[in-house]
């Protein structure tokens, strides 16, 4: 399953054919603005084998400068991308795709310290069980108390992040 409603927020379990998603859709992005891209990371919960995870392939891309983002608008567009900078999402351009959304990708700057902070927090999940579990419950427990609130779940789960990352640095 992939693809979560506007206004929704639900865990699926994890399903390997993420990672064949995450591929085939790095490619379609690469086909289409390859020239900026240094280089394109399967980043959040559908990264991590085992994770349960809102089922949305989180892509990060990343570009040499930050105004490149711009002029890709036009082309991830030809894909089914909508652009957007939100505030609450800092240093990027973010893109969705699909109604209910399947795809987001987030675009940063080489050396953006989010997309650091992004692919820190992914590699130790994979590599340290007990923080995966423990985060899979936080998200859970979240899932129930947060309604159907994506950024107050999303804030939510900073503090746990932050905490993880605190200790790596």
């Amino acid at each position: 399953m992939l693809g979560l409603a506007k206004g929704e927020v639900f865990l699926c379990e994890y399903n390997v054919a993420w990672v064949d998603e995450f591929q085939f859709e790095s490619e379609r992005i690469i086909g289409q603005i390859g020239h900026y891209v240094v280089k394109i990371h399967h980043i959040g919960s559908t990264s991590v084998a085992s994770l349960k995870a809102k089922p949305i392939i989180d892509i990060a891309v990343e570009i040499a400068e930050f105004q490149t983002g711009f002029e890709c608008v036009e082309a991830l567009g030809v894909l089914g991308y909508k652009h957007r900078i939100i505030d609450e999402l800092a240093d990027r351009h973010y893109w969705s795709k699909g109604n209910p959304r399947t795809h987001q990708i987030h675009m940063f700057q080489s050396g953006s310290p989010y997309l650091s902070d992004l692919i820190k927090f992914r590699d130790v999940l994979r590599d340290n069980d007990i923080l995966k579990i423990k985060y899979e419950k936080l998200k859970e427990s979240l899932v129930k108390s947060c309604g159907q609130d994506k950024f107050k779940y999303t804030k939510a789960k900073n503090s746990f992040i932050n905490s993880v990352l605190s200790n790596k640095k």
